[in-house]
């Protein structure tokens, strides 16, 4: 499929990104984060809140299965990764790109940690939530972009494009 999915922690910009690069692209861009708010009926925090993280997951992982598009740019919840069955969805709708961002800069970007609707078991940390999903990110992942820190978000576009163009894409 000639989709482009945008994988990585929260904070590593991949909603931000992932409109800038659709803009460039003349692609649609779709934050799978506000589809599963729009078929919950909830905020992503409040679903975690009153349901938990596997209830969550869950949620997450029906939205992504329920996914069927082109010429898109995705935006997947960082936790999309930790089921299986989402994953391989997300690998079959398109080319996979990691925006690798280390915990220093995610530290640094994201201010709102327990209100941002990241799905984590009470008393892990940023730094737990990244040992397990990093390795999950580079299993799946056709392509991964280092974003180094402070870089600005054009800077990550482009190479985002340059990574993409490299293996042809998009066409």
């Amino acid at each position: 499929m000639d989709n482009v999915i945008l994988i990585g922690m929260p904070g590593s910009g991949k909603s931000t990104v992932g409109v800038l690069l659709a803009k460039q692209l003349g692609y649609q861009f779709l934050d799978v984060d506000l589809l599963i708010q729009e078929r919950e009926g909830a905020l992503l925090q409040e679903i975690l809140d009153t349901r938990g993280t596997a209830a969550f997951l869950d949620a997450e992982e029906q939205a992504v299965l329920s996914l069927d598009c082109r010429r898109t740019i995705l935006a997947p919840g960082g936790s999309a990764v930790c089921r299986d069955r989402a994953a391989r969805r997300l690998s079959q709708l398109g080319t996979m790109v990691y925006l690798n961002v280390s915990l220093e800069e995610l530290t640094r970007r994201i201010q709102n940690l327990s209100s941002r609707g990241i799905a984590m078991e009470p008393g892990q940390t940023l730094a737990d939530v990244m040992a397990y999903r990093d390795p999950l990110y580079r299993r799946y992942a056709d392509l991964t972009v280092d974003c180094p820190q402070r870089q600005s978000l054009d800077q990550t576009v482009q190479l985002v494009r340059t990574a993409l163009t490299q293996r042809g894409l998009p066409r």
